[in-house]
């Protein structure tokens, strides 16, 4: 087994602002998403899996990591092409979740599937992520789990090798990974799995889209059809080829580079079928003024010129808001953005790091239960707290396109999805710069 992936040491950095419209094409990683996805999916199959063009960054390799933990073999020896093998799954194992919500939600249902014990830990600030109704659902399901406090790490899965399945009630306001990591496991219980969601809406609906999209391409039969309600019949899994998309949310903040400095930003090799939410990143994008268009050659983003100000839900694309926020402070008008309360327990509380860094920066800005009312003003040079929260360190970078002087605590934490974050989006500024 490899050494868990370390913490990135903090690395301060400027951000580079741009003096003139930006005209890059960007060869981007894989998704995040559909990379954890495919491991866990090929863990569980019947036989060999390949993942062609995988992420390359610290929440995949400590998903690799948790898997290898469990039993299964997990081969990364090449960058551009991994291969699974699956293997019994047993404990005793420890398996380290870093700050990934994928790895601290998907792998534990897995461990209920394996004969032994496995303990769950992970980052300080993962021990305040709400696990507390995946844990519920399990125990419901009759797999025994320890947990700190009210369902939180660290904690202990204890499988008997199976999990019967059937009927499961369960409250996924505070995150649709909850439902997300039931569903890739239920074809290995041995009634399946009827999952009922009774709550607030289920944020990051297009997450939960992509689950059911790649589950059928295993072989899993599921039904989505009815709201709030997910079926999966019990079967086996099959072994396949994946090929990952580039990763759309990784590739939010140059997107919005364009935006931001009335430029031009590619993404070179889009599939003309994505299971990634490009049709709704689309219609966001024209709210805020510019155009994304999909072509035979990928995708093309155009800035307006202008940012324009937006009254917007982002529930179901909620991994953008910092970078709407962004925008928004750099907007022509206020913006009011709604419907992201569960935000608050991603890598930190979003809402209110946001609130207190764009206000720092000059910003007039409100947290409200469910997001943030933001009003442009005249910003300053601040060095913005990243959080350990690559989003946020994302966001900063935006405005430093437009704000000389904005400084960030620490860019290493783009690390967690993105490794190659800082030296990309330096050369897409200097594209600017060399045609001056």
């Amino acid at each position: 087994m490899s050494s868990p992936a370390p913490i990135p040491t903090a690395q301060p950095w400027a951000a580079p602002t741009a003096h003139g419209p930006v005209d890059a094409a960007l060869d981007l990683p894989g998704s995040k998403s559909m990379t954890a996805r495919a491991l866990i999916l090929s863990a569980l199959s019947g036989e060999q899996s390949t993942i062609a063009a995988p992420l390359l960054a610290r929440d995949t390799e400590l998903m690799a990591d948790g898997l290898r933990a469990l039993g299964c073999a997990v081969s990364t020896m090449d960058d551009q092409r991994w291969v699974v093998r699956p293997g019994p799954l047993h404990g005793p194992a420890k398996i380290d979740v870093g700050l990934a919500g994928t790895v601290m939600r998907f792998l534990p249902v897995v461990a209920g599937l394996a004969d032994g014990a496995t303990v769950f830990d992970g980052d300080p600030a993962a021990r305040v992520r709400p696990l507390g109704p995946l844990v519920a659902a399990l125990r419901d399901l009759g797999v025994p789990v320890e947990a700190h406090g009210v369902g939180r790490l660290p904690l202990t899965v204890t499988g008997a090798g199976r999990i019967d399945g059937g009927p499961v009630t369960i409250d996924a306001s505070a995150s649709s990974q909850f439902i997300s990591a039931l569903l890739l496991a239920a074809p290995r219980f041995d009634n399946g799995l009827v999952i009922r969601h009774e709550g607030p809406p289920v944020p990051s609906a297009p997450h939960l889209r992509m689950t059911a999209e790649m589950l059928r391409a295993a072989g899993a039969g599921v039904d989505d059809s009815v709201p709030d309600l997910w079926a999966v019949e019990p079967g086996r899994l099959s072994g396949r080829s994946w090929v990952i998309e580039p990763d759309l949310s990784g590739a939010a903040p140059f997107l919005a580079a364009a935006l931001v400095t009335g430029g031009v930003v590619r993404l070179p090799g889009w599939p003309p079928h994505s299971a990634q939410p490009v049709t709704e990143v689309r219609d966001l994008i024209a709210r805020l003024g510019g155009t994304l268009v999909v072509g035979p050659d990928g995708i093309t983003v155009t800035g307006g010129g202008t940012v324009t100000g937006i009254d917007v839900d982002l529930s179901g694309l909620s991994e953008l808001t910092p970078m709407v926020a962004a925008l928004a402070v750099l907007a022509d008008r206020p913006s009011q953005l709604r419907g992201i309360g569960h935000i608050r327990g991603h890598e930190t509380d979003r809402i209110s790091a946001l609130a207190r860094e764009l206000t720092a920066l000059g910003a007039g800005v409100d947290a409200t239960d469910d997001g943030l009312v933001i009003r442009p003003r005249r910003l300053r040079a601040s060095t913005v707290h990243t959080y350990d929260d690559h989003r946020m360190a994302h966001a900063a970078a935006i405005i430093g396109l437009a704000v000389p002087g904005v400084r960030l605590t620490d860019v290493a934490c783009t690390a967690k999805t993105m490794p190659q974050f800082a030296t990309l989006w330096s050369g897409m500024v200097n594209s600017a710069e060399d045609r001056r």
